[in-house]
């Protein structure tokens, strides 16, 4: 009888001992998934967003781990976004909140509950916790290397190592540029478009390879379906299975009537009549030119700024400065005397050679310029040939 008390004794020793030597985590029963949202109507937004969320079946605490979080209200905000010193960093919220926020901008948000096993899920958490951090959770955004998409897929790989299989080879073979990616997203938004394509540079005109497409939410999302897990195990999936969490019909697209495209011809349209026009009763109406040149040039200096002053990569190499110099502000004060400088028609055949170096590096592929800057090319071609061969007639040559 003794022999058996002790032996149940032992037994419930033995019970407690695995039991309290298995790890603390494989009591805790975590569902975890990508959430990827569908872009919203403003600039920062039209991208749109991925974020992580962690659901503890053992304590119903559903979380929202969110990599692309920014302050409007930081020092000198506007300056290190141009610059390419801004901070993002990494917040934390409930998927409640999280899926109000989306719901009330009519932002569509599906989910892909990812098949990691145990160990997986908790060195995931584990991963997080650690990030979210105060003294590590602020990162140096970099929109298309290092943000809310790149960030989470860099995880993955980071708590599967060579078991993460992307399955790029499965991928639709049409090879895209950068800059292909992003007027997916902002065709409809053509005044942002236009500014985005005046500040990047040619970099952006290079095919993006299917792991840098990644840098847009939806092609990770696409990129996480595709993907497998090999080596701990039978092979399975990436993604266990899917679910649409919000569902809104996607909005009708439109340019809308003051879009660039428009406005930029009919400036081509005034600018070729009063040209024929001056050509006729033998004027120069320089008042137009003032402007156009002034414009450039200020233009210009932002560029020059951006290419110079930004720690962004993708502001350097930016051949819209070969039309928008900023050495056309010299035009101004040359213009306006009375006099004709010596340099002065130099300078306008300098301009004509460089707006014509433009749409030879368009042709040539080495930069793709937003499609509305045609007829600008076109004016600036025009007037500063009609001024070169013009503008003698209606000055006094000095030495």
């Amino acid at each position: 009888m003794k022999l058996k008390k002790k032996r149940l004794i032992y037994l419930i020793l033995s019970f407690v001992l695995i039991y309290f030597s298995l790890p603390n985590s494989f009591a805790q029963q975590y569902r975890i998934s990508l959430l990827t949202c569908d872009p919203g109507e403003e600039i920062y937004s039209s991208f749109g967003h991925s974020a992580i969320r962690i659901l503890s079946q053992e304590t119903g605490i559903d979380r929202v781990y969110n990599y692309g979080t920014f302050d409007f209200r930081a020092p000198n905000f506007v300056l290190n976004f141009a610059g390419g010193r801004l901070d993002y960093f990494l917040s934390v919220s409930t998927f409640e909140r999280f899926i109000a926020e989306y719901n009330y901008f009519n932002r569509s948000v599906r989910e892909q509950e990812l098949s990691l096993n145990q160990e997986q899920k908790i060195a995931l958490v584990e991963f997080l916790e650690t990030n979210y951090l105060p003294e590590n959770r602020y990162y140096r955004y970099d929109f298309f290397y290092d943000n809310c998409s790149t960030r989470i897929r860099d995880v993955m790989e980071e708590i599967l190592g060579e078991k993460l299989i992307w399955k790029d080879e499965e991928q639709d073979p049409v090879d895209k540029t950068f800059r292909q990616l992003i007027d997916e997203k902002v065709f409809y938004m053509p005044w942002s478009d236009l500014g985005i394509d005046l500040a990047l540079g040619s970099k952006l005109d290079r095919d993006a390879t299917p792991r840098e497409e990644q840098f847009l939410p939806e092609y990770m999302e696409q990129a996480f379906g595709r993907a497998e897990i090999q080596g701990d195990g039978p092979t399975r999936p990436l993604v266990k299975n899917e679910r649409v969490i919000l569902d809104f019909p996607q909005k009708e697209g439109s340019l809308g009537l003051l879009n660039p495209y428009l406005i930029f011809w009919i400036i081509a349209v005034v600018f070729t009549a009063i040209t024929f026009i001056g050509f006729k009763k033998k004027k120069l109406f320089i008042g137009f030119d003032l402007v156009l040149f002034g414009i450039l040039g200020i233009l210009g200096l932002v560029m020059s700024a951006l290419w110079i002053g930004s720690d962004i990569p993708s502001t350097k190499w930016n051949w819209n400065i070969l039309w928008a110099f900023p050495g056309h502000l010299v035009l101004i004060p040359g213009l306006i005397s009375k006099t004709l400088k010596p340099w002065l028609r130099k300078y306008l055949l300098g301009a004509l050679i460089l707006a014509d170096a433009a749409i030879v590096f368009w042709i040539l592929g080495w930069q793709s310029f937003h499609p509305s800057l045609i007829p600008l090319m076109l004016v600036i071609i025009l007037r500063s040939n009609y001024l070169y061969y013009n503008i003698s007639r209606y000055k006094t040559s000095i030495a």
